[in-house]
C-alpha cells in the first residue's frame, strides 16, 4: 500500500484551514518554514516532525495567539486573516453543524 502524501496547503480544502494546513501556516508564523513552502508531497513522517516543531514553538505562549509577542501576533493575524478571507470567497463557512 502506498502511503498518502500531503497535497500542499495551497491545494488543501477550505483554503488550508485544516489540521495539516494550520500546522504549515503556524510553521510560517514561527519561521520554521518559508512561506513559499507548501509541504506538497510531504509524507506523514515529515508532517509529524513539522507538527512537533510547531508544537514546541507554541509552548512558551500556551498555544494562544494572544500571548504571542507583537511581531509574531501580527504575522499570525496577517496569515490567518488572509487564509480565512480566501476560504470564505471559495464558500467556506466557519459555523459548526450539528454533526461537528
Amino acid at each position: 500500500m502506498r502511503e498518502q502524501s500531503y497535497i500542499g496547503i495551497d491545494q488543501d480544502e477550505n483554503g488550508g484551514l485544516t489540521h495539516l494546513g494550520r500546522i504549515v501556516r503556524d510553521a510560517w508564523v514561527f519561521d520554521i518554514l518559508p512561506e513559499t513552502e507548501t509541504c506538497a508531497g510531504w509524507d506523514s513522517g515529515q508532517m509529524q516532525i513539522l507538527y512537533e516543531k510547531v508544537y514546541a514553538a507554541w509552548e512558551p505562549y500556551a498555544h494562544l495567539p494572544s500571548r504571542l509577542p507583537d511581531d509574531l501576533r501580527e504575522r499570525h493575524i496577517k496569515l490567518y486573516t488572509t487564509a480565512i478571507t480566501n476560504a470564505k470567497k471559495k464558500g467556506w463557512n466557519a459555523e459548526l453543524k450539528d454533526d461537528d
